[in-house]
Order: structure tokens, then sequence, then C-alpha cells
């Protein structure tokens, strides 16, 4: 009876003495961050002493949240870390989800056989410099004539609508969400990864950001931190299903097909080809960085400074 008011009295402590810390989603939960999701309801945080609220970005962007001390913690992508950074923004990466890009092009089945069909096909985009760029450089590769892409701007019309009502012929996406979901919908498409276009393009999204701030003055925060999270990440790499489940509970609004697929899919990506997770290799981001400035989409800078793998447990 002693030993169970002993234990009592630790969670309460825990509880109320718990460093509350909010992390900023990059968009609405998915499962991209199911490892965060499986370190809150296996108490992973709590046993770092930390209560994490998870929330989404309303008007500025998680990168100027962080920045700005509106978030402890980021959901983020490189290229906008660079972007973030090039413009005087002070976040840093911190863990890279996935060790390999697992976003690319997807189209029909049956339209188009690769990129060098794209020629007077309807790109669906989001009028983005960095689209133009990449479209640039992956028509050359395949020695097409980019002027003979048609771009357009397509908004919040997502995937499946898009190609169902032809707006667009193909488009930039994640497989282990968009494709995922258009095949539980019936649509048959086919699809190549960025990654077996060109290397250049093998860059890390998403990543984990924190401040420039929080890491000089709170060094052991991120540590505690990503120690939840990459034990919330192992656990879904060994157990998909469930995780997936935890994801929902959490997120109820999101299909739960779409969720069990797409997490036995990502759960083979989350360790794929590294043997630590979160690590971020300097030679991909300079290699990404310098493509980027190669365009004029960025200008010189420190690209050492945008990531780290100095807290990963």
């Amino acid at each position: 009876m002693k030993k169970f008011f002993v234990v009592l009295l630790l969670v309460f402590l825990v509880a109320v003495f718990a460093q509350k810390i909010t992390l900023v989603l990059d968009w609405y939960p998915n499962t991209n961050h199911t490892g965060l999701y499986v370190a809150i309801e296996k108490g992973f945080f709590k046993e770092e002493g930390l209560e994490i609220s998870i929330v989404q970005p309303i008007k500025l962007s998680t990168e100027q949240l962080v920045a700005t001390g509106n978030g402890e913690f980021g959901i983020s992508f490189q290229e906008y870390v660079t972007y973030a950074r090039a413009e005087g923004i002070p976040i840093v990466s911190i863990a890279a989800i996935i060790p390999h890009n697992t976003s690319g092009f997807a189209w029909l089945k049956g339209t188009m056989q690769s990129p060098r069909d794209w020629e007077n096909k309807t790109y669906g985009g989001w009028g983005t410099e960095l689209e133009e760029a990449v479209l640039k450089t992956i028509a050359k590769r395949y020695g097409i004539d980019y002027g003979k892409i048609k771009i357009q701007d397509v908004g919040q019309i997502d995937f499946v609508t898009g190609l169902r009502q032809r707006i667009f012929d193909f488009q930039w996406v994640f497989y282990g969400w968009s494709v995922i979901g258009a095949k539980l919908q019936g649509l048959d498409v086919d699809f190549i990864y960025m990654t077996d276009i060109d290397e250049v393009f093998d860059y890390y999204t998403p990543v984990i950001i924190t401040s420039e701030k929080i890491i000089r003055e709170s060094p052991e925060l991120v540590k505690k931190f990503l120690r939840a999270s990459s034990r919330g990440y192992l656990y879904a790499v060994e157990h998909p299903e469930e995780s997936a489940r935890i994801l929902l509970k959490h997120a109820p609004e999101l299909d739960e097909k779409v969720v069990l697929e797409s997490q036995k899919y990502l759960s083979t990506k989350y360790m794929e080809g590294t043997t630590k997770w979160g690590y971020q290799d300097p030679k991909i981001w300079r290699r990404f960085y310098e493509w980027m400035k190669e365009n004029g989409l960025v200008g010189e800078l420190d690209i050492n400074k945008a990531f780290t793998n100095e807290f990963l447990p």
C-alpha cells in the first residue's frame, strides 16, 4: 500500500512540475507526425518531464512561430529551413523525420510514361519559385522543353479531385499520403520518386526544427524532446498498425483506411538506409543548398548553421 502511494505521489509530481512545451505542425496531422503522437500516448514525453501540446500553424508560418517563441519546436522541411535562414530567421533543423525524400510526381496510369511526356501536359502546382526550378531541372535532365509544360495554380484542390476532373495531368505529391489515398479511392496512378529523377532531390522532408534561442538557452530541453520523439518513431517502426490507431485517436477526422495503409508504408521509411533515427548528412544539406543557390532561390549563407545532429540520442 505504501509503495502504491509513493508511485501515485511521483505521478502527481511529474504532472504538476512537467515543463509545458508546444510543437507547431507544418499542416494537419498525418503519418509524418505519428511518432510524436506515439510518444505522447506511451508517456515518453512525460518520462522526460515534458507536457507537450501539438498545434497547427495559424496566420504565421511554422518557421516564424518557432523563431518568435510561439512554439519551442516545429515540423518543417529542408527547403523551408534554407529559405528561412537566407531571410535571417534563426531556426535550426534538429532531426530528419525520414532519411530519404518520399515525394515525387504522379499521374493517371496510361496518360504518360515518364517526365519525357510532360510537354503539353498540365502541372497542378502552388505557384512557387521552388516548383518552377524543380520542373526546369527535370525538363533539362529529360531533354524536354520546359516552356511546353502548362502550369496551373490549383490552390486547395486535392490530388484526387484534380486528376478526376482533369484540372491537371500530374502533380508533385508525397507517395505515403496522396498516392496511397488515390489508390484507395480507386484511381490507378503511376509515380516516380524525386530520388529516382536526380540525387540532388534526395533531401530531408520533413524535419523537426527549433530556434537558436532554445538551443542556446535550453540545450537539455532539446535533448529531452528528441529522446522522447526518437522513441516514438522507433516504436512506430515496430508497431505500424498500433501507431496508426494512436494517430487516429488524436486526429479522428482523418480517413482510417488512408492512415493505416500510409503508416504501413512510412514505418518502413523512418529508418531506411540509416542506423540512427533523425541523423542529417551534411553532404545532403550542402548539395541541395548549392542547387537552390544555383537556381537563384537563395543567396550566400552558412548552411552548416541550418542543421545539427548534436542533440540526437
